[in-house]
């Protein structure tokens, strides 16, 4: 299987290479992994910025706007844009080529949309093997956009070594942030299409929650930067403010941390898919179907239906 894919195209940064890469561990098993285990040597370089928010906020038009302001900056950078899963085909829905075709020709970028796959933060768990293969692949810059839908949205935050969280002045983003977590995540905020009324109010609004976190000097405080993506308005002040908090980070210990927090959970979660994969064999499903009646009758509870199987795998069953 990994046959179809020319390693060394791939670290030149052939782009027909790296998209057939990406398709590889799109659709997973032992090939993908042994693939994915040969280059792991080769990542750790780029650095991963995620775009989250609500949907609406104007994502797909920023993340444009900072892949043209990376390019004219010389540094290669990667698109992963995470889109709902097509209940028919199982494939990525919104197709964000379409709203990024400004730098879709560049060849010093490369865009893939992938479906979330049912993953509860809409973040697939083959998008970090994805970024992964454009980290091998040369990439300066990796940017995540996910579809933005609240608080199943916090999952970003265990891929990007940026999170920024894009809100817009006329919906009550900045409440509906503070209820979905996104504070917490948040490395800064964006505050898109401030052009429009209530921008400054909003960021005010959203400064003085911040100031009310508790903070020190030594601690990094998040700001709020406005832009008008549509305009190219506010573009510098979001590489700027990435800029900041990468410096801030590796200056802090806090970019050493993140990363081993980030491979920590990585691994765990491999673990955690191989077990349950290995769990549920057809055995356990015909048992857990024979129990099932049991339960719907109150004659037996979910704990003890879930003791009984646990314990056929310990047993060796």
């Amino acid at each position: 299987m990994t046959s179809t894919v020319d390693i060394e195209k791939l670290y030149r940064g052939d782009r027909r290479t790296v998209a057939r890469a990406i398709t590889l561990v799109e659709n997973g098993g032992e090939g993908a992994e042994r693939f994915l285990t040969g280059l792991f040597g080769r990542t750790g370089g780029a650095y991963r910025i995620g775009i989250t928010g609500p949907p609406g906020a104007g994502k797909s038009t920023l993340t444009n706007r900072l892949a043209k302001q990376y390019r004219a900056l010389g540094r290669k950078v990667g698109i992963i844009a995470v889109d709902p899963t097509s209940p028919f085909t199982g494939g990525a829905l919104l197709g964000d080529r379409v709203r990024m075709s400004d730098v879709e020709t560049d060849e010093g970028v490369f865009i893939r949309s992938m479906a979330s796959r049912g993953s509860l933060g809409g973040l697939s768990k083959k998008t970090r093997e994805a970024a992964d293969v454009l980290d091998a692949a040369g990439f300066d810059i990796i940017l995540f956009e996910t579809v933005g839908v609240g608080q199943s949205e916090l999952d970003i935050a265990g891929a990007a070594d940026t999170t920024v969280v894009v809100l817009v002045p006329e919906s009550g983003d900045g409440i509906q942030a503070m209820k979905a977590g996104l504070m917490e995540i948040a490395d800064f905020f964006v505050m898109n299409k401030a052009d429009r009324p209530g921008a400054e109010q909003a960021v005010m609004s959203i400064r003085m929650i911040l100031g009310f976190r508790p903070h020190d000097e030594q601690s990094w405080l998040a700001d709020v930067v406005m832009t008008t993506a549509s305009e190219g308005k506010g573009i510098d002040g979001v590489t700027e403010q990435i800029e900041r908090h990468r410096t801030f980070m590796q200056r802090s210990g806090g970019f050493a941390r993140r990363r081993a927090d980030q491979m920590r959970a990585r691994v765990e979660e491999i673990v955690a898919d191989t077990f349950t994969v290995q769990f549920w064999n057809a055995e356990r499903r015909a048992a857990l179907e024979r129990t099932l009646p049991d339960i719907l009758e109150r004659h037996r509870s979910p704990y003890a239906a879930a003791a009984e199987l646990l314990g056929s795998a310990r047993d060796g069953r």
